[in-house]
């Protein structure tokens, strides 16, 4: 193989590398503002992150504990959901600690607040690892202090 051709193949490959890395990035940087304004937008009572979810995306409840489970649609979460917020009497009210992006994967950390119907707060902290496809979220990871989550479903009848 000749150097002219050898320089002309290590060119090309530096503008395809250059240029996939670009798409990543711009992919990421957009994957990242859509949890951040979903984020915002939830704070505000206007939506929530779930709103993100693809109709079979799946979702993964860390741990061993009594909640912990795999969720393999949005609708079979909002089943799981239900039974939470009908124990309480506030929404849950996030507050992001941090975001972080690689490629089609956001985590985000971040504290929720609420108030159970019986008027003691409900506070915890998740992290949730976020997995995009073409701008919706398609897999998650939810880890979480699943104690306080099931204290709160042992302790708290839900409404009617």
């Amino acid at each position: 193989m000749s150097l002219a051709w050898r320089v002309q193949v290590l060119a090309l490959s530096l503008i395809f590398s250059t240029a996939h890395a670009r798409a990543s990035e711009n992919t990421q940087n957009t994957n990242t503002d859509l949890v951040r304004q979903a984020f915002a937008n939830w704070q505000q009572g206007k939506g929530s992150a779930f709103d993100l979810l693809a109709p079979d995306a799946k979702w993964t409840v860390a741990g061993t504990s009594p909640v912990s489970a795999v969720y393999a649609s949005k609708a079979e979460l909002a089943q799981a959901v239900r039974p939470i917020t009908a124990r309480l009497a506030t929404p849950i009210v996030p507050t992001v600690r941090s975001i972080v992006a690689q490629g089609d994967v956001v985590a985000v950390l971040w504290n929720g607040t609420a108030t159970a119907l019986d008027h003691k707060p409900y506070d915890n902290t998740y992290l949730w690892h976020m997995t995009f496809k073409n701008g919706q979220i398609v897999e998650v990871t939810a880890f979480l202090d699943t104690y306080a989550l099931d204290d709160l479903m042992r302790r708290v009848k839900p409404a009617q």
